[in-house]
């Protein structure tokens, strides 16, 4: 796996002052260009959740990246894929959870009767900085009676936090890249 691992690494692109300027944006879609480092990717996920996470009903993808791996993951595993997305984009009735922002609110939005109360949930995304979006994503899943085995992402900004936010709520955090630099 660690051939795998570094694989994926070498690939993650850097763009500096994005979305603004002094942040230096780790972006997982130039490393999806390459068709092996998509295999190596699919590799890493799935042999982490089978040995982590071997009963998880629901794998949960966040807007946008994380539905990438998250029908990946279903597909191989035989399992129910949900997303969950900002407001006004499912259709049918949603259940709605408002959260802080640096500056605001925002509201995600999940699918009534995707997953049954008591289903084991695995949440995952591309990157995890702040934990705002993973912890929002949390509580909606606990909302609708999901129970969260793990948290999974790519990449972690280590140095901005999220990890700390969300293990102080009781959440199991997964990453396989960290970066403790912010730019």
């Amino acid at each position: 796996m660690t051939a795998d691992l570094d694989l994926v690494k070498q690939h993650i692109g850097e763009y500096p002052d994005f979305p603004k300027k002094g942040i230096l944006f780790k972006d997982i879609f130039t490393a999806l260009r390459n068709g092996p480092v998509c295999q190596a990717l699919k590799r890493l996920l799935l042999a982490y959740v089978r040995q982590n996470c071997p009963d998880i009903e629901v794998v949960v993808g966040l807007d946008a990246r994380g539905f990438l791996f998250s029908l990946l993951l279903a597909a191989e595993l035989g399992i129910s894929c949900v997303p969950i997305r900002k407001k006004g984009k499912l259709p049918g009735d949603c259940v709605q959870y408002e959260y802080q922002l640096e500056y605001g609110t925002d509201v995600f939005e999940i699918q009534k009767g995707s997953i049954v109360p008591g289903q084991k949930v695995l949440i995952i995304d591309d990157l995890l900085a702040t934990g705002g979006t993973m912890d929002a994503a949390n509580k909606l899943v606990e909302r609708v009676g999901g129970v969260v085995k793990e948290n999974v992402v790519i990449i972690e900004l280590t140095a901005i936090g999220g990890r700390s936010r969300l293990e102080a709520s009781g959440c199991t955090v997964h990453s396989f890249i960290q970066y403790d630099d912010i730019e």
